[in-house]
């Protein structure tokens, strides 16, 4: 397997953001204060109507190597990924460093990103962090399997079951051969087909420990049930839908029967566990229920607004 080192030149920082202009300054204030600086960040908006673009203009962070690419509509994170990676590329951009709005790197993310980035046919990933957490259950894979979540126990480099497109870095030529991620996921899970769709296509997913984004915490709990413990989000009713349509998505395309012996059962466990631990559980079994129908039957997009489910 080759192994090339990453350019001096050419890392675009992707930012979607939509609707979270504070957020958006913070983490681009410290894009620009990376040790080893993108060479350029392309903020994509989701059509935002929080004034975000007279932030930008007003703040002066436009006069620095920062594009502004707004979307015509609110494509989602799914959609506003896919869109902000085809744009880097089609402008030159060799690796792409991509996260959302609420990210704050760490001043060498970046620099300990790129030094552990020696192959363009993997992929790679900071550490989401919150304090001595991570953001997220984190699994690493190798001789000793294991889920973790403290900072400290995730090594420098280890490989990893899936990364969430939050400091998540990518070289053009995989995207030329696995193509961009699914627009049609809208939120949830769209970084996890990315991963797997990388994966079978012969790439390894590695994080990189020391390369730290601060990241609000992930709101879970474990539900138990006889013979299983599952990690579950606590999530509003329309992220539900999601979540549970996205999953049932993945399934039908890479699982084959697993989808009728695991992912579908699965999927009646995380509802049980909602109904248990979550509010509005008529709003949440409404949810379900939609998302179940709609993942069973293929279709994707933004559609938790047709089935009224507010947020």
């Amino acid at each position: 397997m080759s192994h090339t080192k990453i350019p001096p030149t050419y890392i675009w920082a992707v930012v979607v953001t939509f609707n979270r202009k504070e957020l958006l300054r913070s983490c681009v204030e410290s894009l620009l204060a990376q040790s080893r600086k993108p060479d350029r960040i392309l903020i994509v908006d989701n059509a935002s109507t929080d004034g975000t673009l007279d932030m930008l203009i007003t703040s002066g962070l436009l006069e620095h190597e920062v594009e502004y690419f707004p979307l015509s509509e609110n494509g989602g994170g799914a959609g506003g990924f896919s869109a902000g990676l085809q744009h880097s590329i089609r402008n030159g951009a060799q690796w792409i460093w991509m996260m959302d709005d609420d990210a704050n790197p760490y001043p060498t993310a970046l620099e300990e990103l790129t030094d552990i980035a020696v192959d363009t046919a993997n992929v790679y990933g900071s550490l989401a962090v919150n304090g001595e957490d991570t953001s997220w259950t984190t699994t690493l894979l190798g001789g000793n399997s294991r889920i973790v979540d403290k900072v400290a126990d995730v090594p420098e480099r280890s490989r990893v079951q899936s990364l969430p497109f939050l400091g998540f870095l990518i070289h053009r030529d995989l995207v030329s051969r696995i193509g961009l991620p699914d627009a049609g996921y809208f939120i949830a899970a769209d970084d996890i087909e990315y991963c797997m769709r990388a994966e079978r296509a012969g790439a390894e997913i590695i994080i990189a420990g020391k390369s730290h984004i601060e990241h609000p915490k992930s709101d879970r709990y474990i539900a138990r049930v006889p013979g299983r413990k599952l990690i579950c989000l606590k999530l509003p009713p329309w992220k539900r839908y999601y979540d549970t349509r996205n999953r049932l998505l993945i399934a039908r395309k890479y699982y084959g029967m697993k989808l009728v012996t695991q992912t579908i059962p699965g999927s009646f466990m995380r509802l049980w566990a909602a109904l248990v631990h979550e509010p509005r559980k008529l709003s949440q079994l409404w949810a379900f229920t939609a998302g179940f129908v709609d993942g069973l039957l293929g279709l994707k997009g933004k559609r938790h607004n047709k089935w009224r489910i507010g947020q």
